[in-house]
């Protein structure tokens, strides 16, 4: 697989959110964006359709983040290493696991 130009955008590393259309083997979304309310970090990018979606050769980044509650946030950038994605509750069906509330 490849990866985007810039090597300081987190990847995401695992997606374990099976109704996504991105996932398939891992995400293959060029890039996700983190959003949410209320506590929570929804993967902004999470598609429920029964069509695989993405570019088969790239592994994810995460392109914005809008939770600027989360310690890896700067500036709307994510400065995590790299993050998982995975099942949320109630209406939040994908979340940032990586989300640590600051």
């Amino acid at each position: 697989m490849t990866t985007m130009e810039n090597p300081a955008v987190p990847a995401v590393h695992e997606c374990t959110v099976s109704g996504c259309s991105y996932n398939h083997d891992g995400c293959h979304a060029f890039a996700i964006t983190v959003r949410g309310d209320n506590g929570a970090a929804d993967c902004g990018t999470f598609v429920p359709l029964n069509t695989k979606g993405g570019l088969e050769k790239v592994v994810a980044k995460v392109g914005a983040c809008s939770r600027t509650d989360c310690v890896h946030n700067a500036s709307l950038e994510c400065t995590a290493q790299g993050v998982r994605i995975g099942p949320g509750s109630g209406d939040h069906a994908a979340n940032c696991l990586t989300y640590q509330r600051g």
